[in-house]
């Protein structure tokens, strides 16, 4: 029997234990992401608009491509806790515009024309959901990966 093993067990079992939640939370976020981002690219072109601004279209696209990067992020880098940041900002950012031009008529903002949408219809539903399922894994994927790298492990 070797000295010390009964001690290193248990924290060996917790860093396994670790990293299979880390990678569960990473596929789990990055899919929500990921529906967010096709969702976004989908409904992007029934926004458009011409003449001068910002049209909801053009950050639909900007929206499903920030999400899409968050999404590959995730499973290339999930470990590091800017690449959790930067999921959770992104999923975060989105639920809450979703939730904010549904429910309040902001009006026109700069270049940007009035996004007031008081309607739920399937694909902003989806979309809606998988923003704050993604953005609530996030935040405990963030706090995972921190308790991680504070630890040394």
């Amino acid at each position: 029997m070797r000295s010390g093993t009964a001690a290193t067990e248990p924290t060996h079992r917790f860093a396994v234990a670790t990293v299979a939640a880390l990678w569960a939370l990473r596929l789990l976020t990055a899919a929500g992401l990921a529906v967010d981002a096709y969702v976004h690219a989908d409904l992007a072109p029934t926004y458009d608009f011409s003449g001068p601004g910002i049209s909801q279209g053009q950050l639909f696209r900007i929206e499903a491509a920030a999400a899409a990067l968050a999404a590959l992020l995730l499973i290339l880098f999930g470990t590091r806790r800017l690449v959790w940041a930067y999921a959770l900002s992104v999923a975060a950012a989105g639920v809450g515009a979703v939730l904010l031009y549904r429910y309040v008529d902001v009006g026109a903002l700069g270049p940007l024309r009035d996004m007031y949408e008081p309607v739920w219809y399937p694909e902003k539903t989806l979309s809606a959901f998988a923003e704050a399922a993604a953005a609530l894994l996030a935040a405990f994927g963030l706090l995972l990966a921190h308790r991680r790298s504070t630890s040394g492990r």
